[in-house]
C-alpha cells in the first residue's frame, strides 16, 4: 500500500560557491592563470584591474583584454540590445597595403622513429614480399625499439589480417635484415638481445669488446647479478679487464628508439612555484607567486545597466527585463569568482605560514635532519581548517626557498621514536641511510642488516624489513646490485 508523508531532514550540503572555493583551492598557480583567463573569456562583466596590468603578461594584455576599455563611454540598454544592427564592416580592419608581402612562418615537425625505420627499409635490398612483411614487423617495434610480440603472432596477423602466408623461418629473415638499421640495437626481443646487437657492431678484434660481448652473450645472468668474482674465473681475466668490459657495455644504449622517438607533443612541463619564501635579515618571508596572476574586479558599465533597469522599473520591456536578468546572473558570477580567488589566496597563506612556523628551524637552513615529524592533522589543528583543506593546499603546490624548490607535501612525514624517547621523523632517517649508502665501499656495500645495526647503534631502533623500504623509497638497490669493481 503506497502513501504519503511529510519528513523533517538535517542534510549538510556544499553551496555552488563552496565548490568554487574548492576547485580553486586544488589547482597550482600555472592552472589558476588558464582558470581565470577562461573566466575572463565567458563573463564580460569581469575585467582586469587597471593597477596591475603593467605586471600581467602580454598573453594576458591582449588575450584577456576587457570589454570596456574606458568607464566614459557611453553604453546603455538600447546599444546592448541593438547591437546585431552594427554594419559588419565595423568589425573589420584593415591596416595593410595590397603591395605587401605576407610571409608565413612554416612549422616543422620531426620524423617519428617508425618513419626513420621505414625510410631506411626503402634503402635496403627487399623484394615486394619481403617489403611487406618487414613493414609489419616495424609497426610491432615499439618507441623504445624493442620488437616484443614473437614471430609467430606476427605470422598469425598476416594470415588473418591480410591473407599472406609465410612461416617463422621467413620472418626471421627479414627481422635479422631489420636490426642491420639505426640505430643499432633496433628490433632486439629483450635487453640481452639489444646489447649483444649494439656490440656485435664494434670492432671484435678489440679484445675489450671481445669480453664484453662474451659477457654478455654467454654470462648475462651472472653479469646482471654482478657475480664478479664468478666472471672472473669463468672467462679467466682480471679485474681491471672485467671493468673495462663493463664500462664498455655501461656505454650502450638499453632503449634505441629513445633517442629517434619524436619529442614534438611531448609535454614538459615547468615547475611555477606557488610560494616563495624568503630570508631577510634573519627572518622568514613568505609571499604568493602573483606574477601572472591578476586582480580582478567587476565592470561598472554592467552595474549601471543594472541600476538603470531598476529605476525604469515596469516600463522596461520584456527584452530589458532578458538582458536585466542576464547581467545580474554574470555580476553575480564575477564576484562570487572574486571572492573565491580572494579566499583561496587567504588560505594558502594561511596553511603554508602554519607549516613554516612548525618547521622553522629547517626552513632557516635547509638541514633535512631539521625536518620534525609533521602530518595534515597537525597543521589543521593549528588552522583551525579540515583535514581535507590542509590535503588540498599541500597536493600541487611547490614553494620556493633560498636553498631549493621543493613541493609542500614534502614537508610531511611519519614519526619514530629513538631509544631515548625522542621523535624524530623518517625523513630524517631517510637521510642518514642516504648518507650511509653513498659513503659506503662499494666493493663491499653495506646490506639492509649492516644499515639497521648502525643505525640502532646511533639509537634509531629501525627494523630490517623498514630500511629494505626506506632504502626502495630512495631508489636504491639491495646491497648486491650496489658492489662495484
Amino acid at each position: 500500500m503506497q502513501k504519503l508523508s511529510l519528513q523533517q531532514k538535517l542534510l549538510q550540503k556544499l553551496s555552488p560557491q563552496q565548490i568554487q572555493v574548492i576547485k580553486l583551492l586544488e589547482l597550482p598557480t600555472m592552472q589558476l592563470e588558464q582558470r581565470i583567463k577562461k573566466e575572463l573569456e565567458e563573463n564580460p562583466v569581469l575585467e582586469l584591474e587597471r593597477s596591475s596590468s603593467e605586471d600581467i603578461d602580454d598573453d594576458y594584455n591582449g588575450d584577456l583584454k576587457s570589454n570596456s576599455d574606458s568607464d566614459n563611454e557611453e553604453f546603455s540598454v538600447d546599444d546592448y540590445l541593438n547591437e546585431e544592427d552594427i554594419p559588419s564592416y565595423k568589425y573589420q580592419a584593415n591596416n595593410y597595403s595590397s603591395d605587401d608581402k605576407t610571409q608565413e612562418m612554416p612549422l616543422t615537425e620531426g620524423a617519428s622513429f617508425h618513419e626513420i625505420l621505414m625510410e631506411q627499409l626503402s634503402l635496403i635490398d627487399l623484394n615486394d614480399e619481403e617489403m611487406i612483411l618487414a613493414e609489419n614487423i616495424v609497426g610491432n617495434i615499439d618507441e623504445d625499439g624493442y620488437l616484443r610480440r614473437d614471430l609467430e603472432s606476427i605470422m598469425d596477423d598476416l594470415l588473418f589480417m591480410q591473407n599472406i602466408h609465410t612461416d617463422e623461418d621467413e620472418l626471421a629473415k627479414v627481422l635479422s635484415k631489420i636490426q642491420t638499421l639505426d640505430p643499432s640495437g633496433v628490433g632486439a626481443s629483450d635487453l640481452r638481445e639489444c646489447l649483444l646487437l649494439q656490440l656485435l657492431r664494434k670492432n671484435a678484434s678489440d679484445p675489450v669488446i671481445a669480453v664484453a660481448t662474451e659477457l654478455i652473450k654467454d654470462h648475462f645472468d651472472e653479469f646482471s647479478k654482478k657475480h664478479y668474482d664468478k666472471l672472473i674465473k669463468r672467462l679467466d681475466i682480471d679485474d681491471e679487464m672485467l671493468k673495462d668490459a663493463i664500462q664498455e657495455v655501461l656505454k650502450l644504449n638499453p632503449k634505441p628508439g629513445s633517442s629517434f622517438s619524436n619529442t614534438i607533443g611531448r609535454t614538459s612541463q615547468a615547475i611555477i612555484p606557488d610560494f616563495i619564501l624568503e630570508l631577510v635579515d634573519g627572518e622568514l618571508v613568505l609571499s604568493l607567486n602573483q606574477r601572472n596572476v591578476p586582480e580582478l574586479r567587476v565592470n561598472n558599465t554592467y552595474s549601471n545597466i543594472l541600476k538603470d533597469y531598476k529605476a525604469t522599473g515596469r516600463k522596461s520591456s520584456s527584452q530589458q527585463k532578458d538582458t536585466a536578468l542576464f547581467v545580474k546572473q554574470k555580476l553575480d558570477s564575477a564576484k562570487w569568482f572574486i571572492d573565491a580567488v580572494r579566499q583561496r589566496q587567504q588560505t594558502l597563506l594561511l596553511v603554508m605560514n602554519a607549516i613554516i612556523n612548525y618547521q622553522r628551524e629547517y626552513f632557516m637552513d635547509g638541514d633535512e635532519t631539521k625536518i620534525r615529524p609533521m602530518i595534515l592533522k597537525d597543521i589543521a589543528d593549528r588552522t583551525g581548517l579540515d583535514v581535507s583543506t590542509i590535503s588540498r593546499v599541500s597536493n600541487s603546490k611547490y614553494i620556493q626557498t633560498h636553498f631549493g624548490t621543493f613541493q609542500v607535501k614534502y614537508f610531511f612525514s611519519e614519526a619514530m621514536q629513538k631509544d631515548d624517547g625522542e621523535e624524530v621523523s623518517t625523513r630524517e632517517i631517510k637521510q642518514i641511510l642516504k648518507e650511509f649508502i653513498e659513503g659506503e665501499n662499494k666493493k663491499k656495500p653495506l646490506t639492509d642488516q649492516k644499515l639497521s645495526d648502525i643505525l640502532k647503534s646511533k639509537s634509531y631502533n629501525v627494523a630490517r624489513r623498514t630500511i629494505a623500504k626506506y632504502r626502495e623509497q630512495m631508489g636504491y638497490p639491495v646491497a648486491r646490485l650496489r658492489k662495484e669493481i
